[in-house]
């Protein structure tokens, strides 16, 4: 999964017509790291979303502009538009985060 540089290029990510998922993740996150053993199966599955993620603590005025209260947490967008969001409570398990997708 590509990991966003910087707020240039996320915006530029969200903007596309294809949906785009950001994963918001930080360095000191043990569900974080639990996702990642899981993750690139799902990823692999979904490939109509392209795939990226981005650390809350190094754009935390995205986390907060999009609701990012908690972490891991998958956000969906289309067109610069939030599309969807799984909240860390319910992202984790490989289970949680197949029935958001196949929730959208």
């Amino acid at each position: 999964m590509e990991r966003v540089q910087s707020k240039d290029q996320f915006q530029q990510l969200i903007s596309q017509e294809k949906p785009v998922i950001m994963k918001f993740t930080a360095g000191w996150c043990p569900d974080c790291r639990r996702m990642d053993m899981f993750i690139d199966d799902i990823i692999a599955e979904y490939t109509q979303y392209d795939w990226y993620e981005i650390d809350r603590d190094e754009f935390p005025e995205l986390a907060e502009k999009y609701d990012v209260m908690g972490i891991p947490s998958l956000l969906i967008f289309k067109n610069s538009e939030k599309q969807a969001h799984l909240h860390s409570a319910n992202a984790k398990s490989p289970e949680q985060v197949i029935e958001f997708l196949q929730s959208i």
